[in-house]
């Protein structure tokens, strides 16, 4: 089978340069799919991305899909022939549907019935052909939010499309994608090569791109010259380039031949908070930052340029001249907030509505005062301090600072408390507060700054679902499943003995009577600790040992994930599967008992031997065991527990549980309860019994 390479190319304006990344990828990724679908197996795949392109080169395509062989089989004989043996409009139909003449219609048996039978070719199609439709259905396909249309035209894309280029080796195909008949043509840099640039073969593209064009086509090669032009540049310095992977992705999107450059600005402006500096160089103007050897910022950023300038310096005082009032917008807001205390700023959260039914700002940063309080008493915390740093958690919210930077908020808290006088503890949990904002971040330091971060999500999640607006499958405008895990994380990676039953009571009784209050503390605990099987399946942690744990409807997070963590360790032991099994077998004959057993047993009654070595295993286990459930040590336990199989074992093969003897019966089932009560102090293991397909 002949096989070429395939090159596709649609030539646009500027791209939207956060959505490029993806763009590419599922443009490249559509297309393979249309091609596996049509059997066609192809070699390597080319991704290009560049902000006037997408491009994807797929090697070594075959030319024609496969011919492959099918059976056709169409209606019964009995309707699809006459009395006179003619074809019916139905047979006819079945012929012409397969491209057949009525000579080479067969009857054949399916098992059922006699039948129309046809074995025929389908395949052998010209792949140029399928392909001005695959392009078309993968850029309609694209993720893309909102279509525009250009000019007079009916198509509709993400930017008007100018150009398009579709080659099979060094043919071009014939066909038309968005109102653009196809060609070998495509264009260079806007300013380095503003002209067009015939392929002459599809592999040509990326050399011929690059010189004369002044394009680096590849997404990834032209991001690994990014970082290596803007770390020199840094190192030139004397310090380190910081590349957020957003803001470098970013960047590499908006340049087709990057250059990077170096500029400074005044060092009078390092005397405002470096988030702010930051912030205002990265999101503005897409300048990477530079730190020192100690991690402080340098008065220095760099730009990557889209083209080689004859005269960079002219460039980069361009680039000097746009960051200053930007800076100094931030410099004037910092000075300016700093006139005002915080406590001062908290009275304009009394106009700020957080819900309509849970009324201001303000009073949310009463509610979590109480609960912070609450909290910090309950560990042993300092709760004036937690009290303190939740009364003005939200002040910074109406500040000039962060009203133009909204990723200010808790950072510039954090400046306006030290500023104020307030200490340190304070200062920190102000912006800690909103720690971790997404999953993975980094939690609180502070003891306050935690006990200020449980208190504003647990008011969040009970106020909400206190006023029924509870979480959707695609709608969760109050991001609570966020905030729900975030409890969680707080709770166990903290290492916090706190009951959620108790917490979210407690953030209750901070709240005007709630419209939904019946049940609503089983309610939210509820739905938090479900967060706990999502978490526990990121962790590669199977769903049963989390349901072998939740049997015992335990509500202390902290509790519940070192149960889970030991039962997740004694499933991967030899014996787990047969003591699990044992447990599912003595609860199924537990279950059915009008009463459940004694709870001692009567050693006189212990007639077999193996019944006798499991009284004396049992017995011996709960002495040795008990210390550590006490200690909560449950991965010690289950593992000193795990050979208790041999005796489980044998006693279930010499043993009859179910006696004719009502007074042995009853001592094997008070045996068999206290082996499955030394196991259910830390889970239901019998839950880790796979459940029959």
């Amino acid at each position: 089978m002949n096989r070429r390479d395939l090159l596709i190319e649609i030539g646009t304006e500027e791209l939207p340069p956060k959505a490029l990344k993806q763009l590419s990828a599922a443009f490249c990724d559509s297309l393979c799919q249309s091609l596996s679908a049509a059997g066609c197996q192809h070699g390597t795949v080319t991704p290009y991305a560049a902000p006037r392109r997408l491009a994807v080169l797929i090697k070594d395509v075959p030319t024609q899909t496969p011919v492959v062989s099918v059976e056709v089989w169409g209606p019964p004989a009995r309707i699809a022939f006459d009395d006179k043996g003619e074809l019916t409009k139905a047979g006819l139909a079945f012929a012409d549907k397969n491209g057949l003449k009525a000579d080479q219609l067969i009857t054949k048996n399916d098992g059922k019935a006699d039948k129309l039978f046809a074995q025929i070719n389908k395949g052998g199609d010209a792949i140029a052909q399928l392909i001005p439709a695959m392009v078309n259905d993968a850029l309609n396909a694209l993720p893309i939010p909102k279509r525009m249309r250009w000019g007079a035209k009916r198509e509709e894309f993400v930017r008007p499309v100018h150009w398009l280029v579709m080659l099979m080796g060094d043919e071009v195909i014939e066909g038309s994608v968005m109102g653009l008949t196809a060609g070998r043509e495509t264009r260079g840099h806007r300013f380095h090569c503003n002209r067009t640039l015939v392929l002459e073969k599809a592999t040509d593209y990326a050399a011929q791109l690059q010189s004369p064009g002044y394009v680096m086509a590849d997404f990834d090669a032209r991001q690994k010259t990014i970082v290596q032009q803007v770390n020199d540049q840094a190192k030139r310095l004397g310090g380190v380039a910081q590349m957020d992977p957003a803001l470098l992705d970013e960047v590499t999107a908006l340049v087709e031949w990057p250059v990077a450059l170096a500029g400074k600005f005044e060092e009078r402006f390092l005397a405002v908070p470096a988030e702010a500096l930051i912030s205002s160089m990265g999101e503005h103007q897409k300048y990477f930052h530079v730190l020192d050897k100690d991690g402080k910022l340098m008065p220095y950023f760099i730009t990557v340029a889209n083209l080689e300038s004859k005269d960079p310096a002219q460039v980069i005082d361009g680039n000097e001249r746009v960051i200053r009032p930007r800076l100094s917008d931030a410099a004037f807001f910092f000075e300016t907030d700093k006139k005002t205390r915080l406590d001062t700023q908290r009275e304009r959260l009394k106009t700020i509505v957080f819900q309509a039914q849970l009324g201001t700002l303000y009073d949310k940063t009463e509610r979590i005062a109480g609960l912070a309080h609450v909290i910090a008493e309950r560990l042993g915390a300092d709760a004036a301090a937690a009290r303190r740093a939740a009364e003005l958690c939200k002040s910074d919210l109406v500040t000039n600072m962060v009203g133009e930077f909204d990723t200010m908020q808790g950072i510039a808290g954090y400046y306006y408390a030290l500023n104020d006088g307030e200490s340190e503890e304070v200062a920190k949990a102000l912006n800690e507060q909103y720690l971790p904002r997404f999953a993975g971040d980094a939690l609180p330091e502070t003891t306050t700054g935690t006990v200020l971060a449980l208190a504003d999500r647990l008011d969040t999640l009970v106020g909400i679902f206190g006023i029924g607006q509870l979480p959707t499958g695609s709608k969760d405008p109050f991001a609570l499943r966020r905030a729900s895990l975030g409890v969680l994380r707080l709770l166990v990676e903290k290492q916090l003995p706190l009951d959620l039953k108790a917490l979210v009571q407690a953030a209750i009784e901070q709240h005007q009577p709630l419209p939904e209050a019946n049940g609503l503390v089983d309610q939210v605990v509820g739905y938090m600790l479900e967060r706990f099987r999502a978490w526990y399946e990121e962790a590669s942690i199977a769903t049963e040992v989390f349901l072998s744990v939740a049997a015992k409807s335990l509500t202390q997070p902290l509790d519940i994930d070192n149960r889970v963590q030991a039962v997740h360790a004694f499933s991967q032991l030899p014996e787990a599967q047969a003591l699990a099994a044992a447990n599912k077998r003595v609860g199924n004959i537990l279950a059915k008992l009008d009463s459940l057993p004694a709870d001692a047993i009567d050693t006189d009654l212990l007639a077999e031997p193996a019944e006798k070595a499991l009284a004396e295993a049992i017995a011996a286990k709960r002495a040795s065991t008990q210390p550590l459930f006490d200690q909560s040590e449950y991965k010690l336990a289950l593992t000193n527990l795990a050979d208790l199989q041999a005796p489980v074992d044998a006693f279930f093969d010499q043993v009859m549980v179910m006696a004719d003897d009502d007074a042995l019966r009853n001592n094997r089932l008070a045996l068999l309860q206290q082996l499955r009560a030394l196991f259910l102090e830390v889970a239901d293991i019998s839950q880790l019994v796979p459940a029959k397909a």
